[in-house]
């Protein structure tokens, strides 16, 4: 307890003088005030509809923003004016490039012109007449100002009583009213022009579905009428504006699909072979991309309306292929005469390849929660449209070597590991029978096939030899969900060279033992994943993704009937495992959120197994699961693990559970913050030689628990993280002593990108 206070009067003993040396007073200019902010009030002598709503849309409107703050000190104005002195220093001038902020004073904002702006909103959202004032509050002491704004609304804002679309006989007028029962205007609602101008941009996107390629939303205008009542009600009217252009009301047809497979920006057009397939134009000289194989990833048809929904989806599906860099669709409009109610349009569709051949190498420096450190190269070779079909072939080769930085009593334990991995990737689905794309509305689906292997050399405990190798699908059902088939996957692992102080953990542990033996793994994965966190600025966020692995069940109608039952001499696991990941975000601002996730999993093994994989059990700990213990270091359950054991290899088990919880909010700039809390643990179904490890409906008093800060730099949403926890609750004390906030014996986690 003494230790933790010492830890904390020394934490503010240095913070706050480092607040008080930034004070920016002393380099305010004589005669000015430093601008604070702004403050909006709202009065009426009736109740106010949505205030906070209002309120909050009115504040976003006022100019300038002020200095920014940050524990009360203005570090970016500090930095500012440390840099425009005589001799700043390269100190200095590399903080205020970094974060420092010119001044804003009170002199720079304009309150009668923000009065302005404010009464004209209230206008726009129904309530004419306000009146808007506003006072300034000096601080001379401080040198700063502040500015309050009043606004006085009238009692109620103008109500919609009617919405109506003027007659005429044009053909669009026709189009438009079929159009309104999805109107976003609705009877009794308050004036609101933002929602009109929703309305004009709805009425635009359905005509453009019909069509009238040449339409816009300008082309409309709404008249309101007050006459007709005593209270404050109004009558819509949308009407076309005079002079609209011919070429605006009428719809057009395609008439022409021009395909260029291989164009090059900025070459002639014209001059090209032309391959006439499915009633589309494909224009290449050499055949660089078949006809047939583009084809189903085009949806735009000759004779068909213009629709932009096609073309959207077009230009998606040729940009998911992988094989180009720019996807552009062009309509170029056909001569016709002024008096056809319809218009023709040739659609060309430029498609700019990437470069087929490339090579990345990457060199990593690679940290992990085990304390083992140390560089990675990888090496990638990639070939793009490698059978003329948009084909994907990549090759990657890795080499690493880690050493144990410092593990207790085991200091100097090394890893050296090499593999190859090559993926193949098909952007059609191959199948013995044929597959109507119809049924693959939104994009097509990919056909993968992988193969790999890869050597773990382990100082002073094994090494490890894998080979893996799978055939399946990858398809998207629509913007948020993703499916990934494997009706074939096959995972060989053989351990070899173990040394007498891993013999000795295996003999310790037979549960552990057994999970080697069987490490020919043939069966399918299906992975199913929902990502609701596209929708970036949206409030509520979800996340979910399950996956499901049976295997053995093929090859048991294939073995020779022994027990063990073996398929071409080997041995073979046999399990059933499922796991789900979901996650929630909710956006508190642009910059702050609270984060959770909840992951839950089983493996049974069943038949030829009595115990899953060592491969597919679950661990727990590490900088994406409980960030308090190291990784593999808390479980099965109550187990108490063995200090002088820093491989944990045997702390695994075939159950997990996990909760998460994390605040995050922006620091400066690219640095982020977030503080946080971790619950979790692995369990057995069966007995083992690892005492308390079996799942019980004590779990509850089972579980790991953490919390912790952390910070993110942030770059264009590539994230490098470091998170110190420390744990609170620990599984192997004794029951009545599991609770100990361990406050001077933190964990430190570095890991890229976020956990969850």
């Amino acid at each position: 307890m003494l230790k933790k206070t010492v830890y904390k009067l020394l934490f503010l003993g240095m913070l706050i003088p480092l607040i008080h040396a930034c004070s920016v007073k002393r380099f305010i200019p004589e005669g000015k005030l430093l601008y604070t902010g702004a403050e909006v009030e709202l009065t009426s002598e009736d109740e106010i509809a949505n205030k906070k709503e209002l309120q909050s849309q009115l504040k976003g409107l006022i100019t300038p923003e002020p200095n920014s703050k940050f524990l009360g000190s203005r570090f970016g104005l500090y930095f500012y004016y440390k840099a425009q002195k005589e001799k700043p220093g390269f100190i200095n001038k590399f903080f205020n490039k970094r974060f420092g902020e010119e001044p804003v004073y009170l002199s720079d904002a304009d309150p009668f012109q923000t009065e302005e702006i404010l009464k004209n909103r209230l206008e726009n959202r129904g309530y004419f007449f306000s009146r808007v004032d506003h006072s300034v509050e000096e601080n001379q002491q401080k040198k700063t100002a502040k500015v309050f704004y009043t606004a006085r609304l009238p009692e109620e804002p103008y109500i919609l009583e009617s919405y109506q679309l003027d007659n005429d006989s044009l053909q669009i007028f026709k189009q438009i009213k079929e159009t309104l029962p999805n109107a976003v205007l609705e009877e009794g609602e308050p004036f609101n022009l933002s929602i009109m101008k929703l309305e004009r941009e709805r009425i635009d996107r359905e005509l453009k579905k019909r069509g009238y390629y040449n339409f816009s939303s300008n082309f409309l205008i709404f008249e309101a009428d007050t006459n007709q009542y005593d209270r404050k009600k109004f009558d819509l009217f949308l009407r076309l504006k005079q002079d609209v252009p011919e070429a605006g009301i009428k719809p057009y047809r395609v008439k022409r699909v021009n395909v260029y497979p291989n164009y090059v920006v900025g070459t002639d057009t014209l001059k090209r072979d032309s391959v006439r397939y499915e009633e589309k134009n494909y224009i290449q000289n050499v055949e660089f991309f078949k006809p047939k194989y583009l084809d189903p990833y085009i949806l735009l048809e000759e004779g068909e309306l213009y629709d932009p929904a096609a073309s959207s989806k077009t230009s998606r599906r040729l940009t998911s292929l992988g094989a180009y860099k720019f996807v552009n669709i062009r309509y170029d409009e056909l001569d016709s005469l002024s008096t056809d109610s319809l218009g023709y349009l040739e659609a060309n569709i430029f498609l700019s390849p990437l470069n087929k051949r490339s090579i990345r190498a990457e060199l990593q420096a690679v940290t992990k929660s085990n304390n083992f450190a140390g560089p990675h190269l990888a090496l990638t070779y990639t070939n793009r449209n490698l059978f003329h079909g948009g084909e994907i072939l990549n090759i990657s080769g890795k080499v690493g070597f880690e050493r144990q930085l410092a593990s207790g009593s085991q200091e100097g334990l090394t890893s050296t590991q090499f593999g190859v991995d090559t993926d193949l990737i098909f952007p059609r689905m191959l199948f013995p029978l044929k597959v109507n794309n119809d049924w693959f509305k939104y994009s097509i689906p990919k056909t993968k096939i992988s193969a790999g292997f890869e050597y773990l050399h382990r100082s002073d405990l094994f090494s490890l030899f894998s080979v893996t190798g799978s055939f399946g699908y990858i398809w998207r059902a629509n913007r948020y969900v993703t499916h990934e088939l494997n009706p074939f996957s096959v995972n060989y692992v053989r351990l070899s060279k173990t040394t007498e102080t891993f013999d000795d953990i295996l003999k310790a542990n037979p549960f552990l033992q057994s999970s080697f033996d069987q490490q020919f793994i043939a069966g399918l994965t299906y992975s199913f994943i929902y990502n609701g966190m596209v929708d970036v600025n949206k409030k509520h966020q979800f996340f979910a993704n399950t996956n499901f692995d049976l295997a053995g069940n093929t090859l048991d109608l294939l073995s020779n009937g022994e027990t063990p039952k073996r398929f071409l001499g080997l041995e073979f696991a046999q399990y059933v495992k499922i796991d789900t990941d979901l996650r929630y975000h909710f956006l508190l601002t642009d910059q702050q959120k609270i984060a959770t996730r909840l992951f839950a999993g089983i493996g049974l093994p069943y038949g030829n197994s009595e115990v899953m994989p060592f491969s597919r059990q679950f661990f727990a700990g590490g900088p994406y699961s409980v960030r308090a213990f190291r990784i593999r270091s808390l479980g099965p359950g109550s187990y108490e693990p063995d200090e002088e054991n820093v491989a944990h290899y045997d702390q695994v088990g075939n159950i997990r559970l996990e909760a998460n919880v994390e605040y995050r909010f922006p620091i400066y700039q690219f640095l982020k913050g977030a503080v946080f809390a971790d619950a979790g643990n692995v369990w057995n179904t069966k007995e083992t030689t690892l005492e308390g490890g079996k799942f019980s409906s004590d779990f509850l008093n089972e579980l790991g628990i953490g919390v912790g800060a952390g910070l993110r730099i942030d770059i264009q949403s590539f994230v490098i993280r470091f998170d110190l926890a420390a744990p609170v609750h620990i599984p192997w004390l004794p029951e009545g002593e599991r609770w100990d906030f361990r406050f001077d014996e933190p964990v430190l986690n570095f890991a890229i990108g976020y956990p969850f």
